[in-house]
């Protein structure tokens, strides 16, 4: 059985960490869509796909 993921069990750097991606991600996958809408490659489609995923794990809590 799967346990419940707690955040707070987490050293400090690792919640840090978290936080700052928290931050992050969200500047990263607006500047990221803007790019693909410029100059859509293979490698902004998937970088942006990865980037949506990451959001919602954190929306989520799964991240």
């Amino acid at each position: 059985m799967r346990r419940k993921y707690n955040p707070y069990l987490l050293p400090s750097w690792a919640r840090t960490i978290r936080e700052v991606g928290k931050q992050l991600i969200i500047p990263f996958t607006i500047f990221q869509g803007i790019r693909t809408l410029i100059i859509p490659t293979t490698f902004d489609v998937v970088l942006l796909l990865i980037f949506l995923l990451i959001v919602a794990l954190f929306q989520i809590n799964l991240i």
